[in-house]
């Protein structure tokens, strides 16, 4: 299995990707969703909302991919705040939480995302696009559809590459938990 992982500005193209790779055949099972809560994935009730914007969204996601709104839950990431988050990569990230409470969350987000395949570099510039309001969205695939999940990802994504040269060119270097949050 391989990790396809894209980074996007808003919650309607990365509910695009989702209904893309399940269309694909990568099963709600396989895909992962962790987005900022205050992008209104999350009703203050723990619920998924209901308003017009998001319900559509959400609708549209749950109708296409059943079981990946089921497990959604919040987490708080040092630097970045609450953030809501479905899917395996919730429980890999989760677990390596658990072992990092006194290094921090981010710290293990990090690793998490090096754990499947990215470089550190690339990491921190997830991190830094989730912090600044973007969602995660991470696939597992086996052989037969790589290219495929690629193909989904690649149409709806951030470039890293040249959201790493934006953020160079406003000083960023790397993720910092200790600075305050954008967006």
């Amino acid at each position: 299995m391989k990790t396809i992982i894209g980074l996007f500005d808003n919650r309607e193209e990365a509910l695009a990707a989702v209904q893309e790779l399940h269309a694909r055949g990568i099963t709600s099972a396989d895909i992962s969703i962790v987005s900022r809560h205050d992008q209104g994935w999350y009703a203050d009730d723990s619920q998924p909302e209901a308003g017009a914007e998001t319900g559509a969204g959400l609708g549209a996601l749950v109708g296409g991919v059943s079981g990946l709104l089921a497990g959604l839950g919040l987490l708080t990431i040092p630097g970045i705040g609450p953030v809501v988050a479905a899917g395996w990569f919730l429980s890999t990230f989760a677990g390596a939480a658990t072992g990092a409470i006194l290094g921090g969350a981010t710290g293990s987000l990090i690793g998490a995302l090096m754990e499947h395949g990215v470089e550190e570099d690339d990491a921190h510039v997830y991190i830094e696009g989730l912090r600044r309001g973007g969602t995660l969205v991470t696939a597992r695939v086996d052989e037969a559809r790589i290219t495929a999940a690629e193909t989904t990802m690649i149409k709806h994504r951030v470039d890293i590459g040249a959201r790493r040269d934006q953020l160079a060119a406003e000083g960023w270097s790397r993720f910092d938990d200790h600075v305050e949050k954008h967006g």
